[in-house]
């Protein structure tokens, strides 16, 4: 079993040697400028890697990268064997990559959050506390209050 170094080093080749090869080298043009590799991932014994990419444009362009992959899969695993001179080239797996996907979703999410707080704070401008604007005890109102109480019982008992 390889070292992960090892397997880290080939995973970054790979990503360099696809990423060219799918700028320059392949002539498809379902895969056009707009394919991105943005990770590549090895199995600890060097035989396989996954490829994550990312597409620019709607699900129709997606797909038609994912087949123009799928295709172009034995002449980018013959450029990655001609460049890693490893014994065994590692097969290739294309799999899109979810990142953009959930960022999307969390700018969604943080969208909504915000016209919530929105709403909450349209509602709240006009509202005024239930009780007093500070409903809490201050240490010098208690005492005082007590000091008054206590003043009048002891001057009672101690004329019994």
């Amino acid at each position: 079993m390889a070292d992960n170094a090892r397997a880290k080093r080939l995973a970054d080749l790979i990503r360099e040697v696809v990423a060219e090869k799918l700028h320059r080298g392949i002539k498809d043009p379902r895969l056009g400028s707009h394919v991105t590799v943005t990770d590549t991932r090895v199995t600890g014994d060097l035989r396989e890697a996954t490829v994550f990419y990312t597409v620019y444009g709607d699900d129709a362009d997606r797909e038609a990268a994912a087949a123009g992959l799928e295709s172009a899969k034995g002449v980018l695993r013959s450029a990655v064997g001609s460049a890693a001179g490893v014994k065994h080239t590692p097969s290739l797996t294309f799999v899109p990559d979810a990142l953009p996907e959930n960022a999307r979703t969390m700018e969604d999410l943080l969208a909504r959050a915000k016209a919530s707080d929105e709403e909450v704070r349209k509602a709240s401008s006009g509202a005024v506390y239930a009780g007093e604007a500070d409903p809490y005890r201050k240490p010098g109102e208690d005492e005082e209050g007590a000091e008054a109480e206590d003043s009048e019982g002891s001057a009672g008992n101690k004329g019994v």
